[in-house]
């Protein structure tokens, strides 16, 4: 019986108040054929030991509509207030689900839902990791209530473009990340350099004035069976590179270094680079450490 009631519960699915209803005429349903079915196992030993003031069946008649009258109505009421209960609780854990998986100030999954949501991807596609461009000194000199307005903003530039397709998520500070479904490579590529465009061309409202902003992108293919964590390695080091660069580009894993790429890095970020990279990339890169 526990299991059976218990059974109703989990199968129910109590987010619509239409199923605590159901749940409930159950339970009443239930109560008054458990009292039916003592009545007729309890009666005939009565009417054997004399006690019974009625012929056999008036008294089973009467016993089922007291059941129908007691039973059946104080369990459904019961059965009523368990069911509401279930809905309250099972509405707060699926809020309290979304608000574990969601960044509070973007909107977007968070770092532990876009982990989880990555691991389950077996198909083709593309990781990308966003960062905005000098995001410190937007904070610095505007106020941290400017850089979250552009945090707001970016957010919902990436969910419009990507948001039906793909999964958008912010992983924290100014990093997002994007999984890019459907097409081909090159037209995925070709949808983060829209996005890079856009926001270089965006004027971003704030308290008291606007600002802009550039962002910078790292781009890895996903295949099926590939483990996730060298795909997410190889969009960082993109990342890394575009940033490198001189910011305001899109990177992917595939290109490689070349002189005309050295000849863009300033002095000091040389030495980063090259302790960034394990030596045997470096020298895959043609540079050396």
């Amino acid at each position: 019986m526990k299991k059976w009631i218990s059974l109703q519960a989990e199968l129910g699915n109590f987010h619509q108040r239409e199923t605590i209803y159901v749940f409930s005429l159950k339970m009443s349903f239930l109560a008054v054929i458990l009292s039916s079915v003592i009545l007729v196992l309890v009666l005939p030993v009565l009417l054997l030991l004399g006690l019974l003031p009625l012929p056999l069946m008036d008294a089973i008649r009467y016993g089922v509509v007291f059941s129908w009258l007691t039973s059946g109505a104080i369990s459904g009421a019961l059965a009523m207030l368990s069911g509401s209960a279930i809905h309250d609780l099972s509405v707060s854990r699926a809020e309290f689900e979304r608000l574990s998986r969601t960044d509070a100030l973007s909107g977007l999954l968070n770092r532990r839902a876009f982990t989880e949501a990555l691991d389950s991807i077996d198909e083709v596609a593309s990781l990308v990791i966003f960062d905005l461009d000098r995001f410190k000194a937007i904070n610095d000199q505007y106020g941290h209530a400017s850089g979250d307005a552009v945090i707001v903003a970016i957010s919902q530039m990436l969910a419009n473009i990507f948001g039906a397709e793909g999964l958008v998520a912010r992983l924290g500070g100014e990093e997002f990340a994007v999984i890019v479904c459907g097409g081909s490579a090159d037209e995925r590529l070709a949808r983060v350099e829209g996005v890079k465009v856009l926001v270089s061309e965006s004027v971003i409202p704030i308290d008291g004035g606007e600002v802009r902003i550039t962002i910078s992108a790292g781009v890895a293919d996903i295949w099926p069976g590939q483990k996730k964590e060298v795909v997410y390695a190889a969009a960082d080091k993109a990342l890394y590179l575009a940033k490198a660069l001189g910011r305001n580009r899109v990177v992917h894993e595939s290109e490689r270094l070349q002189p005309a790429w050295q000849r863009q890095v300033v002095d000091g970020e040389d030495a980063d680079i090259n302790r960034h990279f394990s030596n045997s990339e470096a020298a895959r890169y043609g540079h050396g450490i």
